[in-house]
């Protein structure tokens, strides 16, 4: 039988690999998705003049959604069938992003980027699972695999430089539009090339446990947001207590259900407990330093959208290449160790860039960039290798989706939590250091952000415009150098997290065994 799926797939050969790229497409540009817009916000918030609290949350409730309902659509393509699942989430996907690219509405542009989160969360586990019933040999299979994850570390890498082409040549509104291509060769693809797939003993999909898990985080996030804001503490504080209490409710489901959204007994484990932990805390760490570093490269330093790109491509190459590398070199060394090390340059990282100044601070911010982003590469690359490796084989699909939860997870709570730290710095001093003579409307925009003072600005005298620019950005340089303090803190935490839960983890000394157990996920839902 062994010989047969060979032969099979080798004859298959073509038209294999073809879709191998209709299923590799997704995972690229989802996760592109969560960085391309970075360099867009600047001109975006001049356009459509969100709030502070508005533009956090359009950049961010993209990946809360996504990562809130991987494992809820990791079910539901077992029931309908994941070919469907995928072909519906890519047509969502490219009419969403149509529409959003012709908003002028920051509400609903909110609302967009939320359906667009969702659609993005079908296609995740969709991809994964049916790369598993079309690669049936397991030597290709792990090469799909690596393929596959390979696209998600391009994606990543890629989208700010991506972004910053598309804004050179047209608006902020092409960074949604660049979706609507690759969809439909997805959906062109997924017709004619992808055999439809699902798991016969799937489990029923507890809709009260998805309930719970949104009910948990929204609230939770839509507090801290509102903590950097002047105002009563009493509704962030609610807000923050309304999902604790549905956590604890969710967690308490999770452990009487036979079938569990999310097997929390998993976290029992400690290297998987720590593995997930660790890698959450560095995601967190770095979310929120990113939007705030390609911010910096334009609204401080009046660089283009494709100079900011270009300035984000070394830290990006370094990256793919030290995620590379770094299943190699935990075959002689102790991933915990790996990993704390990593944590351990980031933390100098990020102390280099709370050195950053508003007036000539670009070499040390691009310095401190390339010093921290390469660094989360261990944590990124060997983390679902930790955490299925260390489950049951018959838990080990949702193993599998605790990992990729993480990742979105944590960039998304980054953004909201130390986005929210600067911002709250930003407000504190800005409030008292503007030029007198501003109109109000002026006055309040710039008080709210640097993008509201940046678009001020352009409509006042030219001295009074530079007055207010002038502390304005001094105010956002500041609110960085906070932010990345905290998030020196962060990762110093996550260093020592790894050390002491995943130390006695040996070296693998079996390269292949990543995208074989990663792979799981399909077989044992």
């Amino acid at each position: 039988m062994h010989s047969e799926e060979i032969d099979a797939g080798r004859r298959a050969g073509l038209r294999l690999w073809l879709s191998l790229v209709v299923l590799a497409l997704p995972a690229m540009l989802l996760f592109m998705m969560l960085t391309v817009l970075f360099l867009a916000i600047p001109e975006l918030v001049a356009d459509l003049r969100p709030s502070s609290t508005q533009t956090l949350w359009i950049i961010d409730i993209y990946g809360f959604l996504m990562a809130g309902l991987l494992v809820t659509m990791g079910t539901l393509g077992d029931r309908i069938g994941h070919r469907r699942l995928l072909v519906a989430g890519a047509a969502v996907f490219a009419v969403v992003s149509l529409i959003a690219a012709n908003t002028s509405d920051p509400g609903l542009m909110i609302l967009w980027r939320a359906v667009l989160g969702v659609a993005a969360a079908t296609q995740m586990p969709a991809t994964l699972g049916l790369i598993f019933a079309t690669f049936t040999d397991p030597r290709q299979r792990g090469i799909a695999v690596g393929v596959w994850a390979g696209g998600i570390s391009v994606g990543t890498a890629v989208g700010p430089l991506v972004g910053g082409v598309l804004l050179e040549a047209f608006s902020w509104r092409a960074a949604f539009l660049i979706a609507v291509p690759v969809m439909v060769v997805v959906l062109i693809g997924a017709a004619l090339l992808l055999p439809d797939h699902r798991n016969p003993a799937a489990g029923r999909l507890d809709l009260i446990s998805v309930v719970l898990s949104l009910a948990t985080l929204l609230p939770i996030v839509y507090g801290v947001k509102e903590l950097s804001k002047e105002q009563p503490l009493t509704l962030p504080l609610a807000a923050i207590a309304i999902g604790l209490v549905f956590g604890a409710w969710f967690v308490v489901r999770q452990l009487r259900q036979a079938e569990p959204l999310l097997d929390v007994r998993l976290f029992a484990n400690p290297t998987i407990s720590g593995a997930l932990g660790v890698f959450l805390l560095a995601a967190t760490a770095l979310g929120g330093v990113y939007l705030l570093f390609t911010q910096h490269l334009q609204l401080v330093e009046g660089l283009s959208p494709l100079q900011a790109g270009l300035w984000v491509l070394p830290g990006a190459a370094l990256l793919v290449v030290v995620s590379t590398l770094s299943p190699v070199l935990v075959r002689r060394m102790r991933p915990g160790f790996l990993i704390a090390a990593g944590l351990a340059v980031q933390v100098v990282g990020y102390l280099m860039l709370t050195q950053v100044g508003s007036v000539d601070g670009l070499p040390l911010l691009i310095a401190g960039f390339i010093v921290l982003y390469p660094a989360v590469a261990p944590s990124m690359a060997l983390t679902t290798d930790l955490v299925v490796g260390s489950a049951p084989p018959q838990k080990a699909g949702a193993a599998s989706g605790l990992a990729t939860t993480c990742s979105d997870l944590g960039i998304s709570l980054g953004i909201a939590i130390i986005g929210s730290v600067a911002a709250a710095v930003y407000r504190a001093e800005a409030g008292g250091a503007l030029p007198a003579g501003l109109p109000p409307e002026a006055a309040a925009a710039s008080r709210d952000s640097l993008g509201g003072a940046v678009s001020a600005a352009q409509h006042l005298p030219a001295d009074l415009g530079a007055a207010l620019l002038a502390p304005a950005r001094e105010a956002f340089t500041g609110g960085l150098n906070v932010a990345a303090a905290v998030s020196a803190g962060i990762a110093a935490a996550a260093a020592v997290l790894a050390v002491v839960r995943l130390r006695h983890v040996p070296p693998t000394g079996r390269p292949a065994a990543t995208a074989e157990q990663a792979g799981a996920e399909t077989t044992t839902r």
